[in-house]
């Protein structure tokens, strides 16, 4: 292509619109209102420093915002063409939505513009709200439609010459900050200048300068991966580079690149120690231990949701039910078992994280020993207070103290997680965000990380689940307490046999009676789990009618639903359908539903076939007659549901002696029979009134009125003679026959097949 331009003067490579060409005004699409108002759009203004008088323009155009940026930044020329087509084509399109401009000086609406920026810097915004940091604009709302357009192109042109910088999406969040930090200062200079991040001693290259030293540093971490064979621990891939802009660390950076930066330091080879690196971030992973405290430690909530309704109930049937004082005295042991239990947690976490923390975030590290500090303090005080609200009475201050404090774990922790896990609470608590106490205690609650932060279930989707496992825990729970505990406890009312009970407290009771009601406890909730989930199971599947087309008998069943259900479940809403549902035509309205069907369901076996799940001969079968209107009076159904049904049909025809209405009545217990019956009757009629002229087709038209009158008449038995239908159907096939050997049909032929079908 670049040959053929260097022809002529006047042509220029381009994509789809031919801006820089002077020959752009006679290309159609350049002259839709939209894409001159992108053009004008995009133009310079006086508000931008002027450009240098080195900088050239091609004569085709005038000078535009793209050329500032290409001439601060340094960006390929290439580049620059590519993406002011894009740009042109993201506000055409946008604006075409938006609505139709007038012919007469065409200008792109505010919408738009801010439609497009919105798109395009949707995941600085996000970023930039993640970290907290205040986006290059102080107020989106203020910005101008020159100022949105200016920082659409800078991404984008920025984005262009990425490379593989592309898959760290928030590096390029990183890059986009400090060059628009950069583009402010200049666009306060009466006169352009280059940027300095941008700029050496042979030029200005925003691919040399900003671009190549994360590629130079990516490319290294990739070659000593060894072919893919080492261990992820020990090199890093593109997540390990994403994530390294997702906290302020990232500024240490920066601007421009300060290469000296343990970022940019390159692995050794591995001959060379991988491990005995110095100064090198790592990769941010975890080091993975198998051991049997997994079981504990990943199912942590659940382990302690078990353990405190089991002391909880175990609580109220020693107390025979009753909420009285010392009940109540005794369920607020579940403080101390709580704090023990997530003290038990942050142990844990720190075993677990063994081997990996030279190597992850600070602030993983900080939180995970924030933790375990805050739960071995809350752990002593808690069971402190307990023990002497125990000694010292339920009038005392220390247990008000004790209840205060409990109180108010309780309605914080559900204050939080509210705000964590209820779907309709997200917003606020992404609103509250940006403040210091409201971080540290999400961070202290869980991990936050970029990725998936916005990944929440809708609140239908929240209730149902919770219902669920309300309906299960509760069964459970009911289960637990009325046919385990209460039982228990009347057995231990009364002293057993000297073996068993004396000198040793009951041990051995209490051991043979509560082992097995606590192995049941901790494993019937799977129990509880796959009978409630089969039956909610199973009535989904009967709602979604799953499984009723299991086995090719079901097809044939169904197939004719399978129109209408597509236009009723999938299809949108044609008022020409809702005319005819209306005014009750059955057969119009199936026939339209089955050419609006037709093309989907071809286009499904076509794709069988090109897949080689079936073959030439089961495709004819499966395909489906476009069923236009106006060729028959009756839906036309794929050759496979219909195969043999004339045969069939001639067979009984044959040999039944009884009236017409008994003959039908056969043929109709078939419902696809009766459709090759019908499709066969008008189709020979459409055939042979296409192909014949004059004689012939008064011909034909005089032997279908016969038939029809018979049939009105009820006397087709009579009228027709049966015995004769296998001779009609041979010779029928054989001009069918030569229809399909020969398209330029001979005269002769015909001749020779016609006259015998005068039966």
């Amino acid at each position: 292509m670049q040959k053929d331009a260097a022809r002529t003067e006047d042509v220029v490579p381009y994509n789809i619109i031919p801006l820089d060409s002077l020959t752009s005004t006679t290309n159609a699409i350049v002259n839709f209102p939209e894409v001159r108002a992108a053009i004008s759009t995009l133009q310079y203004h006086g508000d931008l420093p002027r450009l240098p008088s080195t900088f050239s323009v091609p004569d085709a155009r005038n000078s535009d915002i793209l050329d500032l940026l290409q001439c601060v930044f340094g960006f390929q020329e290439d580049n620059v063409k590519n993406q002011r087509e894009h740009i042109i084509h993201l506000l055409a399109n946008e604006q075409s939505r938006v609505g139709k401009l007038s012919e007469n000086e065409p200008k792109i609406d505010e919408g738009a513009v801010h439609a497009v920026f919105s798109k395009a810097l949707d995941n600085y915004i996000k970023w930039c709200n993640y970290l907290p940091l205040r986006p290059v604009w102080d107020n989106t709302d203020s910005l101008t439609k020159e100022k949105k357009l200016l920082y659409v192109c800078l991404y984008y042109l920025m984005w262009g010459e990425a490379a593989n910088v592309r898959f760290i999406p928030e590096g390029l969040c990183y890059i986009f900050h400090h060059l628009a930090r950069e583009l402010g200062e200049i666009l306060r200079k009466q006169t352009v200048e280059p940027a300095e991040s941008c700029s050496s001693g042979g030029g200005v290259s925003f691919l040399d300068k900003v671009i190549y030293p994360l590629y130079e540093i990516m490319a290294a971490e990739a070659a000593n991966n060894k072919n893919g064979r080492a261990p992820h621990s020990e090199w890093r891939n593109y997540d390990d580079f994403n994530e390294f802009f997702w906290s302020h660390k990232c500024f240490h950076l920066g601007w421009p690149w300060k290469l000296s930066d343990p970022f940019f330091s390159k692995p050794s080879r591995k001959d060379k120690g991988l491990l005995g690196r110095n100064h090198h971030y790592g990769k941010t992973s975890f080091v993975e231990h198998r051991t049997f405290l997994h079981l504990y430690h990943s199912f942590h909530r659940l382990w302690m949701f078990l353990i405190m309704m089991f002391q909880g109930l175990t609580i109220i049937a020693f107390n025979d039910g009753s909420f009285d004082r010392k009940t109540i005295l005794q369920l607020l042991s579940l403080g101390p078992t709580y704090v023990v239990m997530k003290f038990i947690e942050s142990l844990l976490d720190i075993l677990m994280m063994y081997g990996a923390y030279s190597k992850s975030r600070g602030s993983a590290i900080t939180r995970v020993a924030w933790r375990f500090c805050w739960f071995t303090v809350a752990s002593v005080a808690i069971c402190y207070l307990y023990i002497k609200a125990l000694q010292d009475g339920t009038e005392s201050a220390t247990f008000k103290i004790y209840v205060f404090v409990i109180s108010a774990y309780v309605g914080a922790k559900i204050i939080i997680s509210l705000l964590t896990s209820v779907p309709c609470c997200h917003g606020l608590a992404e609103a509250c965000y940006r403040w210091s106490a409201v971080r540290l205690v999400k961070w202290m609650h869980q991990e936050n990380n970029y990725v998936g932060r916005g990944m929440h279930e809708s609140p239908l989707d929240y209730i149902k689940y919770a219902t669920f496992w309300i309906v299960i825990l509760g069964a459970k729970f009911s289960f637990t307490y009325f046919l385990q505990e209460s039982l228990v406890f009347e057995g231990l009312q009364y002293a057993w046999h000297d073996f068993v009970s004396k000198n040793n407290h009951n041990a051995l009771t209490i051991l043979s009676l509560w082992a097995p009601v606590l192995s049941i406890y901790l494993l019937d909730i799977h129990v509880f789990y796959t009978v409630l989930s089969a039956i909610y199971g199973f009535l989904l599947g009967a709602r979604d009618r799953l499984g009723e087309i299991n086995n090719v008998e079901a097809v044939h069943r169904f197939f004719e639903k399978f129109p209408r259900e597509f236009m009723h479940r999938l299809h949108v809403a044609v008022p020409k359908r809702k005319q005819l549902l209306s005014s009750g035509q059955e057969t119009e309205l199936d026939k339209f539903d089955a050419s609006r069907f037709s093309p989907f369901w071809n286009e499904i076996v076509r794709n069988l076939r090109e897949e080689d799940y079936i073959n030439n001969f089961e495709l004819e079968l499966l395909l489906m007659p476009k069923n236009d209107a106006g060729v028959l009076p009756i839906v036309q159904w794929p050759l496979f549901l219909l195969a043999s049904k004339v045969f069939l049909a001639k067979e009984i025809a044959e040999d039944c002696k009884d009236s017409q209405e008994e003959l039908w009545l056969r043929i109709s217990k078939d419902e696809y029979m009766q459709y090759a019956v019908v499709e066969c009757f008008h189709s020979i009629y459409h055939i042979l009134t296409s192909i014949l002229e004059k004689e012939g087709r008064l011909w034909v038209e005089k032997i279908y009125g016969g038939i029809r009158d018979s049939i009105s008449n009820r006397t087709i038995q009579s009228d027709l003679h049966f015995k004769k239908l296998p001779n009609v159907i041979a010779k029928l096939v054989a001009v069918l026959g030569i229809l399909l050997q020969d398209h330029r049909i001979h005269e002769s032929n015909l001749k020779f097949g016609f006259p015998s079908l005068r039966c």
